[in-house]
């Protein structure tokens, strides 16, 4: 296992009077894919906003590249090199695909063509619709969109909660493919996916959350085996 980018240490998430995430530590390894499984409700979309800054933790640590970012707004947490693709997309549906993408970039000041290119190579369809409004894509279009957007301010984690929902099986495959792809360009992945069988397949590491613990982790391909993970999440 590679290094870890990524380290949560007991960390808590409460709302009001409910303990969403309940003291939960896990590791995130530079380079590879990892997921978090799991039923709705158990804390799996709540860890990624404390990362991302959107929430603040009750207690714990949240160290990335050995730096605690615990305390750090969104915008920090961006210029550091995190970024997130909200669960439901969260595209500008009147602005363009263009100016969508460029807002994915807005703490940078630099020449953006590079990335413009990037992002075009793995998303095609986006290239061909730059100037349509990112409210007339389709739901796999603008899921392209939402992943592309992340992408522009060059992160070096990558999370994304529920990229498939909603989407066509052959979208959903395609938003796999592009994953793997991201991630073998060096950029580590943090996935919340509610296919599950899909996630495993796709990920080096796995989680399993349940009511804001984590219960179970190991190798994709070993919690894909596992009878408990089988019952509960994979249908079988």
């Amino acid at each position: 296992m590679s290094d870890a980018i990524l380290k949560i240490n007991d960390l808590k998430v409460n709302y009001g009077g409910i303990e969403a995430v309940k003291g939960i530590s896990f590791d995130v390894p530079k380079g590879e894919i990892i997921t978090l499984i799991g039923a709705n409700g158990a804390g799996k979309s709540s860890t990624l906003r404390a990362i991302a800054g959107l929430v603040k933790p009750a207690s714990g640590s949240i160290v990335f590249n050995g730096e605690d970012i615990t305390a750090k707004d969104p915008t920090a947490i961006v210029t550091k090199g995190i970024t997130l693709v909200p669960e439901g997309r969260k595209i500008f549906p009147d602005l363009t695909v263009l100016e969508n993408l460029r807002i994915g970039a807005y703490l940078r000041n630099d020449d953006l063509t590079d990335d413009l290119n990037w992002v075009y190579d793995l998303f095609p369809r986006l290239k061909e619709r730059s100037w349509q409004a990112g409210g007339t894509l389709s739901g796999g279009e603008q899921q392209m969109l939402a992943v592309g957007r992340a992408l522009m301010s060059r992160p070096k984690v990558i999370m994304m909660d529920e990229p498939s929902l909603g989407l066509a099986p052959i979208i959903v495959r395609g938003i796999f493919d592009i994953i793997k792809e991201i991630n073998k360009q060096g950029v580590t992945v943090l996935l919340i996916e509610q296919n599950a069988n899909m996630a495993l397949k796709t990920a080096d590491l796995g989680y399993v959350m349940e009511t804001g613990r984590i219960t179970m982790s190991g190798s994709g391909a070993e919690l894909l085996s596992d009878e408990q993970v089988k019952k509960a999440y994979l249908g079988a």
